[in-house]
């Protein structure tokens, strides 16, 4: 006892040096302390999680069909695949050849940070990094090696990662079919008037030569004539 009331004496002094309260003042004041800490504690504590149902199955997803040929389209067709419609497969091209990324629908389809690439070919907007719609074309014309090699690079992911299932048909500018055209017309008169040129020349010229025959035939009779025949008439 003399002991527990030395150290309590100790104790006290401590106390009242350290921190000028009583003892019974500073015991009163780490308990507010800790209920304060405690009322706040269960305020920025997060919820306890649900109670699990034993009975809840998760939904199994649907696995994905299998990527489907599609052969030569144009790009008008390719519109189509761009992810609206979730019945159809999600396609994108690079460089004229079609893939399916339906696999990465959360990258490529609607809400996804690709979708603008989705149902288009998008060669140069890969190749460049950009989200610019006029950027948004097969049209590689122009690019640095440095945007040469990034497309190429961007070639190399999608075929080891996707399948491919087509190719875009390329299509011939009017401009360019106008003048093909127009080169055969002009072209057209120019060889009929060329052949019926050479054909009156072949028709002509044998006549001459007949002439010519005819005329030397003459003159080589009359050559072998006998002179009295001729004063005789």
């Amino acid at each position: 006892m003399v002991a527990v009331a030395e150290l309590w004496e100790t104790l006290t002094h401590a106390i009242h040096s350290y921190t000028g309260l009583s003892p019974a003042a500073f015991f009163t004041a780490i308990a507010v302390a800790a209920a304060i800490y405690h009322l706040v504690a269960s305020f920025l504590a997060p919820p306890p999680p649900p109670p699990r149902n034993r009975d809840f199955v998760p939904e199994e997803s649907e696995p994905l069909p299998p990527p489907v040929q599609l052969g030569e389209i144009s790009e008008e067709e390719l519109k189509a695949y761009d992810g609206s419609d979730p019945k159809k497969p999600l396609l994108m091209a690079i460089k004229g050849q079609i893939y399916d990324v339906t696999q990465s629908r959360m990258f490529y389809g609607p809400g996804g940070p690709y979708a603008l690439f989705a149902g288009r070919d998008a060669s140069r907007a890969l190749a460049k990094m950009s989200f610019e719609p006029q950027d948004l074309t097969s049209d590689i014309s122009g690019l640095g090696p440095f945007e040469l090699d990034a497309l190429q690079d961007w070639e190399y992911k999608f075929m080891s990662k996707y399948v491919k299932v087509g190719s875009i048909k390329k299509e011939v500018e009017p401009e360019k079919a106008a003048d093909v055209s127009s080169s055969a017309t002009e072209s057209a008169p120019e060889s009929h008037a060329d052949v019926a040129e050479t054909a009156t020349k072949t028709e002509v010229e044998p006549k001459e030569t007949d002439l010519g025959e005819k005329g030397e035939d003459v003159k080589e009779h009359k050559e072998h004539v006998p002179a009295d025949a001729t004063k005789e008439e």
